[in-house]
């Protein structure tokens, strides 16, 4: 190490499961040197607000008979036929993609996880169970079967205590509080970071011979959002600025049920549980929408039905803008052993307590289906063609594999996270054990990202960046949000070129060093206008509605024209360059078909 650089064999950006399970993976398969920079606390990643659930066949329990398809479960005798299959956890995901969804990437997934959350077990996890000890398992909207294995409501705090837990058994060792600014990519080889000591402001170089991220989403680009304050898309803005592709950007999710204005996730599982969704007429309004499914249906089907209550009038609250979920036949017992911490949200944020009354809630930007495209070994793609960005590699959120297609279901993004975030410590192991080099870097990025803070702490200009921040977020969620078409897009564009002109004369207002979160707020604002652009141009360029993209001016789905993957180069005028990949298919297994729920 010296003053301004610091080398590692590994370095991995993000704290979160994808992340986690990468380098604790890497460390235990033979690399020595192995580190994870994190903008805030480990434990603080977002992969820890995931509630519901962690999807595998495990087949431990089964609809009680005669009970419908809302009905109470029970825990299957030893011995007894499953409920459950391999082959009916692709179809439920691939169906749930809009097909979007690459299959061999999803049969890895769905083949992978019982064996990911048996070690989550034999690591410790603490996991709810059935009366006979057994791993339990919910139901979850889109799922054929109960394959939701949690832990109450609080399932992906426990996986990521668990992992953490492990990494550091492994001499995994953490920065916390360290932002990363660049990417460094010199001939198409990934070769370290630039990152900002938060506690003291110093710029340095982090140098390896493979870098990884597993930095999370982005929905914070979105007014009303579960998504955490650091979830701004810092990952997908750094690749694609140094020339890595983002794929799928358009492809946004909006989870049914966040808190009423606050967003924060009122987790599927009080839909699993049972819970209703009701208009301010009381109707179960899903019965029009789904009725086989009703309430579990896909989250993109329940939004838009949701939307669609609100549009025409049937919300609820003073604005009209919100709808309830109904949890009061659970019964008290059920809430406080099954669904502790949303109850405790809602009271505090929401003054309503579930046992008592139902909860104001309202659609809220959730999960983004886009990324870093990668292989299922977590290696980056370079191109369309499958060439390879050499050392490095992407996994959970931040990355595209893609499984989750236009749509994810839940409990398929902790299994997401976890399955190849291993699979990617698996081959950053091979890779580096391999021979990888630590290749020089021949430009000066610490004196380039010097010069950026220094150019805004300069900058006397009248822009304030909390101003621009909130004017788009304002235009995503109006513009290209729920419902899209051609006039909004174009004007969301429109906006968003006109906001990357006035941060050019953004004033950073506190100029100090140590902890400087107006900084940091300045350089992640310029992340989401980066990724935002990406996600409207793919959107205004896709003539059609699949999965979570809804364009009311192109309402059906269009296989001939669309069946494929959007990839977007940063142009050399700045502007994002569209091509398309095609989606693999199982075509004598899974065919595209109609998707109805």
């Amino acid at each position: 190490m010296t003053n301004d650089v610091i080398i590692h064999d590994v370095v991995v950006v993000g704290a979160g499961l994808a992340g986690t399970w990468a380098a604790m993976t890497a460390a235990e398969n033979g690399v020595k040197d192995v580190a994870i920079l994190s903008k805030i606390h480990p434990l603080r990643s977002h992969s820890g607000a995931a509630q519901g659930g962690i999807a595998a066949v495990l087949n431990n329990v089964r609809p009680v008979a005669g009970t419908g398809p809302r009905g109470p479960l029970e825990q299957i005798p030893p011995g007894e036929d499953p409920v459950d299959s391999f082959d009916l956890h692709m179809f439920d995901t691939i169906k749930g993609s809009d097909w979007l969804g690459d299959q061999d990437a999803i049969e890895i997934l769905v083949k992978d996880a019982p064996d990911v959350v048996v070690q989550y077990e034999h690591m410790g996890c603490v996991f709810s169970r059935t009366p006979d000890g057994r791993i339990a398992q919910r139901r979850f909207g889109g799922h054929s079967a109960p394959r939701a294995n949690f832990s109450a409501d609080r399932t992906g705090l426990v996986l990521l205590h668990t992992i953490h837990e492990q990494a550091l058994y492994h001499n995994v060792k953490f920065y916390s509080e360290w932002y990363v600014m660049d990417l460094i990519i010199e001939d198409n080889i990934a070769r370290g970071v630039v990152a900002i000591n938060v506690l003291t402001g110093k710029i340095q170089m982090i140098r390896a011979k493979a870098v990884m991220f597993g930095t999370g989403g982005y929905g914070q680009a979105y007014k009303v959002t579960s998504n955490a304050y650091a979830n701004t898309g810092d990952g997908v803005a750094m690749a694609y600025d140094a020339g890595a592709p983002l794929m799928d950007m358009e492809f946004v999710q909006f989870h049914p049920t966040g808190l009423y204005r606050h967003g924060f996730l009122m987790t599927e599982a009080c839909r699993g549980e049972g819970g209703y969704l009701i208009n301010k007429d009381g109707d179960r309004f899903m019965s029009k929408y789904a009725p086989e499914k009703m309430e579990l249906a896909p989250r993109d089907l329940v939004s838009r039905s949701e939307q669609t209550e609100i549009n025409e009038g049937r919300g609820v609250m003073e604005d009209g803008q919100g709808l309830f979920l109904d949890m009061r036949h659970l019964g008290r017992e059920k809430i406080m052993e099954r669904l502790p911490e949303v109850r405790d949200l809602a009271i505090a944020f929401a003054h309503v307590d579930a046992i008592d009354e139902p909860v104001p809630i309202q659609p809220t930007a959730h999960y983004s289906m886009g990324g870093i495209p990668t292989t299922a070994d977590g290696e980056v793609l370079a191109n369309a063609k499958g060439d390879l960005v050499t050392g490095f590699f992407a996994a959970g959120e931040v990355a595209c594999v893609s499984v989750h297609g236009a749509n994810r279901l839940g409990t398929n993004s902790l299994l997401e996270a976890s399955v190849f975030g291993r699979r990617a410590g698996h081959a950053i192991a091979d890779f580096v054990k391999g021979g990888a080099k630590l290749y020089p870097v021949t430009s000066d990025p610490v004196k380039r990202n010097h010069q950026q803070v220094q150019q805004l702490f300069d900058n006397d200009g009248p822009e304030l960046v909390e101003d621009i921040v909130q004017e788009l977020k304002t235009t995503m969620t109006n513009k290209a949000g729920i419902y899209r078409n051609e006039e909004d897009l174009k004007s969301a564009l429109d906006t968003i070129h006109r906001l990357q002109q006035r941060f050019k004369n953004i004033r950073v207002m506190d100029k100090s060093s140590r902890f400087n979160t107006n900084l940091s707020m300045t350089l992640e604002a310029k992340h989401l206008l980066t990724f935002s652009e990406v996600i409207v141009q793919g959107a205004l360029n896709r003539t059609e509605s699949r999965g979570a993209h809804s364009r009311t001016d192109h309402p059906k789905r269009d296989d001939e024209s669309w069946l494929k993957h959007t990839m977007a180069h940063k142009g050399e005028d700045g502007r994002p360059q569209l091509s398309y990949k095609d989606v693999t298919l199982y075509w004598d297994r899974f065919p595209p078909q109609e998707r109805k729920y």
